[in-house]
């Protein structure tokens, strides 16, 4: 068939998707995310554009409707505007906003059904009156499944690892299932007031895990409460601080207990000691409210006592017992050194001990830090764990070190009291289970006899889903209820585990109070998941269908016919499955008799994993050739079920990146890139999403583009024509300019522009079934990217040819000398090969010349009441920098000013722009390419207030006569 170009394989509106992602990494209250911690989740925002480009056709494709340029571009910038409010984390909700979106979809839809009414399998592939479901074989965090179906589709998503399969029922299943129902639990009261209708999303089910989660934490009160005391303020305590006076008698809730690691010390006349391996004795260092620990020597031992305020030892406090340069520490007493050898060896001889250091307690004015006590510590030795999973850690994994310190069980990651805590917590996921089940038939909700796993929608399924979150508040316990969190001076809380992608030792650390009330505590836990309830599924209705199961998307056939947007694994960047078993295992206790199948291994499936590791596979090379079989084999599988009238959408972690010579280069990259390619995919577009800060630019010569790559793709035609390496130039020398001409159009930022032009490169690559050089090899992945590039800077490069004399000189000069002084021969000489004169330059105020030397007027050097129409040598280097400091100046209203008055001229200022850029990312010249790039990532919105308010100086009434 003959398919339509959808938008995304000509243009995105990349900036407001990348600010949108950004600013959603900031948002925590309400976000899907924190549901349950997955890594490297996508942005809802960038899933929500994707898939809705990838659907809908471009305007360019329906000439009848867009006969002109003009009119196509209007139109995309009409789709564009509706992209730009469906990415803002404000309208994730938004049903007005949505059901457009969802209308557009439909649209487009309805026509393609149209167009193939007489294609043989019409019945199967083109039912206008069912849109084709969506399908992510690599779901992990569930974002794109639920973006997907928060667009009408019919969403589902698989993956190998169990984790991910439970969290994207949570997200797009379970919901459903549910939307709209009252809750059942017998103190809500409002179910018999209000009708089921009444409930909007997934309300009713938010309020009954609300409710059971406040339940498991008075039954966990009643059985565990003993091992988490109050601490009383005596009169003894205050006769070291006396600022506790005010809080004698006073029984204070612990927030949590600060612990330091110990071994004995290698000097034979303290081998009794148990040195402190501390990297800080620091509590708080919030001005104001300084809290720290201090060591006491007492003979040949030692006490820990807390001081408030500034310590007069700051560099004691600050570094607590590190040693050197920070990597080994020193015996408190005898400043012996003490090596890593030395721990790892004592560590795994089982004498690594720990310390209580220091006690946070919630007072009436906020934190109050205090010297541990025996008593407490003795409370926390009392604790005898029952019951607990005794799963292996892997003997080598990516982002693990703790075995080398003895660390060899996931339950050696949790103290005795956090064990029992857990546990305690584990068994009461599972009491739950009746209990919410009785209270649903007594409530009125019927019973079907089946459970979830089995599509049950009555109260023996629904006791089962709440499970499913209550099991998740649990997993947060874990995360932030191990003995690997560090206290945070700053914030005054425990950090939770997962900050990154590994689980790093820790050697002093915070075990929050889970019967507490702040940062540690199930309360925290259970309402960060009533909020994120609140949010991320109030616009889910019983009509949205989805379904997460278990599959290896290298051998499932589960596709057949679905629009697919994926993010695979990242070669060798992170180790999902190792690092999600530190979940698994508990999630497993709670959950095994609700979902048998899931959890029937001991642990997460690792063999088959598609990752890179040559732990697992015994060498770099072996590692490498898997990923690579595994996920062309994955690919070739969507190439061949994906609907034909869809491109498939793939992520990329842009990561490993390098800079040479020839290009950018990334094994990850190109061997992913392969893969796809070798799939018989051809690649339709290709565009850079950041989901960090764009406000400044890290090392210009590293090549940080983009968080990830998407990937738009089309199958290739399977008669596809092999090329010579010739052939393949010629084509690239006379297709590029124009693609890069038309995403310059389009405004994709300077710093996104080479990699948006691997793109249409890649397009006219992937089209031929292969490449041959002069030897009669096939052009590798690596070699194509490098004739791309070099392409790229030949295109670039012509378009000086559109510029001025002096513009053309300035350019060249500005390549060689930036904005610094040089020779005034050096520059006459320049001049005349550019036909122009110093002379002439200096009239039309672009640079400066005295004394022998010549520069280049910055931005902020050039007049303040330049007017273009008064310029009687105007120049484009000119426009490009006035722009840059009007810009810098009044904001983007001032810039329209001076573009209204260029008319078209103004056009080829934004060429400029890019092509100064890419010179300055060349030179790594950071603070001009951020101007250049600014300038070109606010030009839509400068020609829109041109276009719209026309703004002249007083007594003008003319533009620029336009050429």
């Amino acid at each position: 068939m003959a398919y339509k170009k959808k938008l995304i394989e000509v243009a995105l509106p990349l900036k407001a998707i990348n600010e949108a992602s950004a600013r959603e990494k900031s948002i925590r209250q309400g976000h899907p995310s924190t549901l349950h911690l997955w890594w490297s989740r996508k942005p809802t925002a960038t899933a929500r554009a994707v898939i809705f480009a990838q659907m809908i056709d471009d305007p360019s494709e329906h000439p009848e409707k867009f006969p002109t340029e003009e009119a196509q571009e209007q139109e995309r910038q009409r789709l564009f505007r509706l992209i730009e409010e469906l990415v803002q984390w404000e309208n994730s909700t938004n049903e007005k906003l949505l059901n457009q979106a969802r209308e557009e979809i439909w649209k487009s839809w309805r026509n393609t059904c149209e167009e193939n009414k007489d294609h043989p399998l019409a019945a199967e592939l083109f039912n206008p009156d069912k849109l084709p479901a969506f399908h992510d074989p690599f779901a992990g965090g569930g974002s794109i499944p639920l973006e997907a179906q928060m667009l009408g589709l019919e969403s589902y998503a698989s993956d190998l690892n169990p984790v991910a399969v439970l969290i994207n029922k949570a997200m797009i299943e379970i919901p459903p299932k549910f939307a709209g129902k009252p809750p059942v639990n017998p103190e809500s009261g409002r179910q018999k007031e209000i009708t089921a209708g009444s409930w909007k999303g997934a309300q009713g089910l938010a309020e009954d895990v609300h409710y059971y989660g406040k339940w498991m934490r008075d039954e966990a009160k009643k059985r565990i409460c003993h091992l988490y005391p109050k601490v009383e303020i005596t009169k003894e305590m205050t006769k070291e601080r006396p600022d506790l006076e005010h809080y004698i008698g006073q029984k204070l809730t612990v927030i949590a207990w600060l612990w330091v690691r110990t071994v004995k010390s290698p000097n034979p006349a303290f081998a009794h000691v148990d040195v402190p391996l501390a990297y800080t004795f620091m509590l708080s260092t919030k001005a104001g409210k300084e809290s720290y620990v201090e060591p006491v020597i007492e003979g040949d031992n030692y006490r820990f006592t807390v001081k408030v305020g500034k310590s007069k030892d700051v560099e004691t406090a600050k570094n607590g017992t590190k040693f050197g340069q920070g990597k080994e520490f020193k015996c408190l007493l005898s400043e012996t050194p003490i090596d890593f050898p030395y721990i790892r060896a004592e560590a795994k001889a089982e004498r690594l001990g720990q310390r209580l250091m220091a006690i946070v307690a919630e007072g009436p004015k906020g934190r109050v830090y205090l010297s541990p006590t025996p008593e407490q510590e003795i409370i926390a030795s009392q604790a005898e764990p029952d019951d607990v999973p005794d799963t292996d850690l892997p003997k080598k994994a990516l982002g693990f070190r703790i075995q080398e310190y003895g660390m060899v069980k996931w339950r050696h990651l949790f103290t005795s009291r956090q064990l029992v805590a857990l546990t305690t917590f584990s068994d009461l996921v599972k009491e739950s289970v009746e209990r919410v089940k009785n209270d649903a038939l007594t409530a009125g909700m019927s019973e079907d006899g089946s459970s979830l796993k089995d599509g049950g929608t009555g109260a023996t399924a629904y006791a089962d889903a709440v499970a499913v979150y209550l099991a998740f508040a649990l997993s947060k316990q874990a995360d932030l209820g191990n003995s690997l969190c560090g206290w945070e001076p700053i914030a005054q809380c425990p950090r939770h585990l997962f900050g990154r992608q590994a689980i790093p030792m820790a050697w002093s650390f915070a075990e929050g109070n889970p019967l507490g009330s702040s940062s540690g505590s199930w309360d925290v836990f259970i309402e960060g998941i009533y909020k994120a309830f609140s949010k991320t599924f109030e616009a889910t209705k019983s009509s949205f269908s989805g379904t997460a199961f278990q599959a290896d998307a290298s051998t499932q056939d589960a596709s057949i016919f679905k629009v697919v947007s994926t993010d695979p694994p990242y070669y060798d960047n992170i180790s999902y499955a190792d690092l999600s078993d530190f979940f698994y295992i508990w999630l497993r206790r709670s959950l095994k008799p609700v979902f048998t199948e899931l959890f029937a291994t001991m642990a997460v499936p690792k063999a088959e994993e598609l990752v890179a590791t040559p732990y697992r596979h015994g060498s770099k090379e072996k590692a490498e050739v898997f990923f690579m079989e595994g996920m062309t084999q994955a690919m070739h599988r969507l190439a061949k079920h994906t609907h034909p009238a869809f491109p498939v959408t793939i992520y990329y972690a842009f990561k490993q990146s390098e800079t040479e010579k020839e290009g950018t280069a990334s094994t990850g990259w190109e061997t992913f890139l392969e893969a796809v390619i070798q799939a018989g995919f051809t690649l339709s577009g290709t565009w850079p999403i950041r989901t960090e800060n764009g406000s400044r630019m890290r090392s210009m010569g590293s090549n940080v583009l983009a968080s990830s790559i998407i990937l738009a793709c089309r199958r290739r035609d399977e008669n596809a024509s092999s090329a010579t390496r010739r052939e393949f130039l010629n084509a690239l020398k006379s297709e590029l300019p124009a693609d890069l001409k038309h995403l310059q159009r389009g405004n994709i930022a300077p710093v996104d522009l080479a990699q948006a032009a691997i793109g249409p490169g890649m397009a006219i690559y992937t089209r031929y079934s292969k490449v041959i050089d002069a030897e009669g090899k096939a052009l590798s992945v690596r070699e194509a990217l490098t004739l791309i590039n070099q392409i790229l800077d030949e295109v670039l490069a012509e378009q000086e040819g559109d510029f001025d004399a002096d513009s053309r000189w300035a350019l060249s000069w500005f390549e060689q000398f930036g904005f610094a002084e040089g020779e005034y021969g050096v520059a006459e000489t320049l001049s005349k090969a550019k036909n122009t004169s110093v002379s002439g330059m200096v009239e039309a105020g672009i640079l400066t010349s005295k004394g022998g030397k010549v520069s280049l007027l910055k931005p902020n050097e050039l007049p303040e009441d330049w007017d273009p129409a008064r310029d009687s040598r105007l120049t484009v280097w000119e426009m490009v920098h006035h722009l840059i400091r009007v810009l810098e100046a009044g904001g983007e209203s001032a810039a329209a000013e001076i573009v209204t008055k260029l008319g078209s001229k103004a056009d080829a200022a934004r060429e400029l722009a890019y092509l100064l850029y890419t010179l300055c990312e060349r030179k790594k010249r950071a603070q001009e390419a951020l101007s250049y790039n600014a300038l070109v990532q606010s030009w839509p919105e400068i020609m829109r207030l041109s276009r719209e308010e026309k703004v002249l100086p007083k007594g003008q009434t003319h533009l620029i006569e336009e050429e």
